[in-house]
């Protein structure tokens, strides 16, 4: 039987890898075992080591459902799509039901959530590697299994009224979710939203307020439980007037339409209108996009990264079986250079996204429980444990907030390549419906666009770049020592990615003598420069991680390999981008009109 957890060498190098130990005591300790009766019970070291197994057993779960389940129906989900039905509701296709029975059926919908909600207690870098190996199963169908961060929102800022009613059902497949918040008007400019929020006179139940307006691109619409953002205070009309809602699908919220789209045809993409939708608050007013949506969006870009490694893994995986048995000339494609370099940069590209999209993982999971630990176990902290978490926390969280567009930014636009040159391999063959490479194609285009463009990513992380919080954090880096076999090799690659540093700090310092507008001219430059020299770290530190238990000299020799190519490739390419920050040309910009050229006629 096929299995997409077992059959990634990769996924399993870094699931020993990373310091899960560390993941799992903070997961247990914010989240007490006494919450379920099925709790792992025993000594600390037990107890975590119980934790371990079980994110294994999870990931092969996991793994065999995408390859003996998704990966089967994806194509005849591709080619029929859902139905919109006149009343203003959506039938998902049989197929899609069918993956979504399975997953439920093994208990995979509540994979972040506390036991005593019936989730499995998940890390968020788990539910990441898991994400990705759904993705490559059905790209499209990620988006319902993704959209476990509803159910996280909720836990994180709703009532414990809303938490103990709607989470339960999130954890069991009951329901599933959408995030509401495009509208016709409002797209990356969510200040815009102008969906109304209505406090009501006399409840309506447990619903004191309701919802009038139009939301558009709404992944998974019909879902059966809506975080909406609405604006709840009339006379404000930016982010500050803004709330966050959850309500329930009915009658008075409607699908008007399904979009017709390019990929992800097994995802229904929705417009939907609110007639008077009864509606309850999520938090605090005037909260909803300045610090709900925020968070929300955040897990929600680690989870199309995750996404997009999971599409170029599929597509990565077809053009190597591909490369390897179409023989021309008297002998298989992949003994000609052109195509096996193409090949090895797939390759080299995808444990590059991985190395990124993982860590950002990782650290989302450690601010994110040091803050639940802040927030509902003070009581039980030192004054001195509060100091140290709360200046954890802030590090994090600056880290944080560079990190997760880059990986959004980085996996989205590597999985459109990927899958570009996936066909390229294919031939003739690629362009056709007679392999997956097409829809594999189809379905990556849109993760550069949804949950924020790659431009929108590049704004937010290039803030990381000329702050100093790059720098800072490649200092752990730059003062690590290497031991073994491939210790020389290393320690000169940690001096190129040293120089290449200097490269950037030279360059930053520059466009800090600039305009704004220069620095978001420049800005790809800075954060694809700034990307290459914290993967090259991140590659070189996998590298050098001692061999024991799982890890063989083997994988920490070729992880070598990697890392020299990726640091080898991207050095000169780092020296080029930093030479165009620092000429301060503005040619595109300055003349704009005319080299675009005039408006195109109406025909």
């Amino acid at each position: 039987m096929g299995n997409f957890f077992n059959d990634n060498s990769d996924i399993r190098f870094l699931f020993d890898y990373f310091d899960l130990k560390e993941l799992a005591a903070f997961q247990e300790r914010e989240t007490p075992n006494g919450d379920a009766d099925y709790a792992p019970i025993g000594d600390a070291d037990e107890v975590i080591s119980e934790m371990i197994d079980n994110y294994r057993r999870t990931l092969e779960i996991i793994g065999e459902i995408a390859a003996e389940t998704l990966a089967v129906n994806a194509e005849q989900v591709d080619a029929e799509g859902n139905t919109l039905n006149p009343d203003g509701t959506v039938t998902l296709r049989p197929l899609v039901r069918k993956n979504l029975k399975v997953l439920t059926q093994a208990d995979m919908m509540g994979f972040t959530l506390p036991r005593k909600y019936g989730g499995l207690n998940c890390p968020i870098l788990i539910y990441t590697m898991a994400t990705e190996i759904v993705s490559r199963g059905d790209c499209s169908f990620m988006n319902m299994f993704g959209l476990q961060g509803i159910a996280d929102t909720i836990y994180a800022f709703a009532s414990e009224e809303i938490r103990d009613e709607m989470l339960p059902r999130f954890a069991s497949g009951e329901v599933t979710g959408a995030m509401v918040l495009t509208e016709p008007d409002a797209g990356s400019d969510l200040q815009a939203v102008r969906l109304k929020a209505d406090l009501l006179s006399e409840p309506q139940g447990k619903c004191d307020w309701v919802l009038n307006g139009v939301k558009r691109f709404i992944t998974n619409g019909c879902g059966e439980v809506l975080l909406v953002l609405a604006r709840s205070e009339h006379d404000i009309k930016d982010g500050r007037g803004l709330s966050l809602f959850v309500c329930e699908r009915s009658p008075a919220v409607k699908v008007r339409c399904l979009e017709k789209k390019l990929g992800i045809h097994g995802s229904p993409t929705c417009e939907l209108v609110f007639d008077n939708t009864p509606a309850r608050l999520v938090g605090e007013r005037q909260r909803g996009l300045i610090t709900y949506v925020m968070a929300l969006m955040n897990g929600a870009r680690l989870g199309i990264a995750a996404q997009s490694l999971g599409v170029a893994e599929a597509s990565y995986s077809l053009a190597r079986t591909y490369a390897h048995s179409r023989e021309q000339f008297g002998a298989p494609i992949e003994r000609l250079a052109p195509v096996a370099d193409m090949v090895v940069q797939m390759k080299v590209r995808i444990e590059a996204m991985r190395a990124l999209t993982y860590e950002t993982a990782r650290v989302c999971d450690l601010e994110n429980n040091i803050n639940r630990l802040l927030e509902r176990n003070s009581a039980a902290l030192t004054a001195e444990e509060i100091k140290s978490f709360k200046q954890r926390s802030r590090t994090l969280k600056r880290l944080n907030a560079m990190l997760t567009p880059m990986s959004k930014y980085y996996g989205s636009e590597g999985a459109i390549s990927i899958t570009g040159d996936a066909i390229q391999v294919l031939g003739g063959s690629g362009y056709c419906k007679d392999y997956a490479a097409e829809r594999y194609f189809r379905d990556a285009r849109i993760t550069s666009i949804y949950e924020g463009t790659s431009q929108l990513q590049i704004v937010a992380a290039v803030k990381g770049v000329t702050s100093g919080v790059l720098f800072s954090y490649l200092e752990e880096f730059e003062n690590k020592t290497f031991t073994g076999e491939t210790s020389e090799l290393l320690e000169t690659l940690k001096s190129s990615l040293i120089k290449s540093r200097e490269e950037i700090q030279s360059a930053v310092e520059f466009v800090k003598t600039q305009s704004g507008a220069y620095t978001d001219l420049v800005a790809r430059k800075l954060v694809d420069s700034a990307i290459a020299v914290l993967v090259g770290h991140y590659l070189i530190a996998q590298a050098a991680v001692l061999v024991s238990g799982e890890i063989t000299s083997a994988q920490v020799v070729r992880k070598a390999q990697v890392a020299e190519i990726f640091v080898k490739q991207n050095e000169p390419l780092i020296i080029m981008n930093c030479s165009l920050i620092k000429s301060g040309s503005s040619l595109s910009i300055n003349n704009y009109t005319s080299l675009a050229g005039a408006v195109p006629a109406s025909e």
